[in-house]
């Protein structure tokens, strides 16, 4: 009776320190994510209610005079991999608990083709029909499954982005300022589709066999299944060598390099718009 009893205790010690763990990292994700919010919001109490030179006509006005003025760590000189790196790393991670079950969702959707072994009467007939099932079937953690993979996806996989895009573009900035001392925005449009297409395929060469990995976990039948993206891999890479690791390395490459181009070439088009500096 003793050694139950102590099982029991260290088994709930156990639990009730991986739910103070399970907190304290929401904790910080709600504070990284909602600070932004709050300073908008004390600067519009600041400003709109005392006498003040500045008056905010609303919150987007007061964020885009805050980027405008006072910046996001605006960087002078070479990129600063130290900055760069952790900072997008963390952002991935971030984004990372909002692309996990909706691509479980588009992953299992997906697999519903032609070829498919899954039969008809298994078949999901939307994206909410089988995000219902899912949860109904395997728990809300059930729409998670693959989370871990995914933070690791995006955390190495932006970093990796990021570090080429500023890199690319600082160079080609200085080698066209070297050539022009002023040039049009033929020439940003120019270098964005190049640094954010680069950035793409970069992104992608780096962390595909993890999409691999993602892909099997999220779309196994099976209930218990492993979750490990390393042992996934590894059973991945006694199959089919390192080519079964970078399976639809052809079809990610082509859409990475022109949808990351767009995405950047808007992105800078939209700050210029609004007037933010991005040296």
């Amino acid at each position: 009776m003793e050694e139950i009893s102590t099982s029991t205790s260290a088994s709930a010690s156990a639990s009730g320190y991986k739910e103070y763990v399970a907190g304290l990292i929401a904790g910080v994700a709600t504070v990284a994510i909602g600070h932004p919010f709050d300073t908008v919001k004390v600067k519009l109490q600041k400003h709109n209610t005392g006498q003040h030179v500045v008056r905010y006509r609303s919150g987007l006005h007061c964020t885009t005079r805050i980027l405008k003025t006072e910046g996001g760590g605006v960087q002078s000189g070479e990129p600063q991999p130290q900055v760069i790196i952790p900072s997008a790393a963390y952002g991935g991670a971030i984004i990372s608990f909002v692309l996990c079950p909706t691509e479980l969702v588009k992953c299992r959707m997906q697999i519903q083709g032609t070829d498919s072994l899954v039969p008809k009467s298994s078949r999901y007939s939307s994206p909410l029909d089988c995000a219902l099932k899912t949860v109904k079937s395997e728990g809300v953690t059930g729409i998670f499954r693959g989370g871990f993979t995914t933070l690791l996806r995006e955390s190495i996989g932006n970093a990796v982005f990021f570090s080429t895009y500023e890199y690319v573009r600082y160079h080609l900035h200085s080698h066209a300022k070297a050539v022009r001392s002023n040039y049009n925005n033929l020439v940003d449009i120019g270098i964005g589709i190049i640094t954010g297409g680069l950035g793409g395929v970069s992104f992608w060469l780096a962390v595909l066999p993890l999409d691999v990995a993602k892909t099997l976990i999220q779309t196994n039948p099976e209930k218990n299944c492993s979750r490990n993206p390393f042992q996934v891999l590894s059973s991945v890479y006694r199959s089919g060598g390192l080519k079964g690791c970078y399976t639809g390395l052809g079809p990610t490459v082509t859409r990475a390099f022109p949808a990351n181009a767009a995405a950047i070439v808007t992105w800078e088009l939209a700050m210029k718009m609004l007037g933010i500096r991005h040296d």
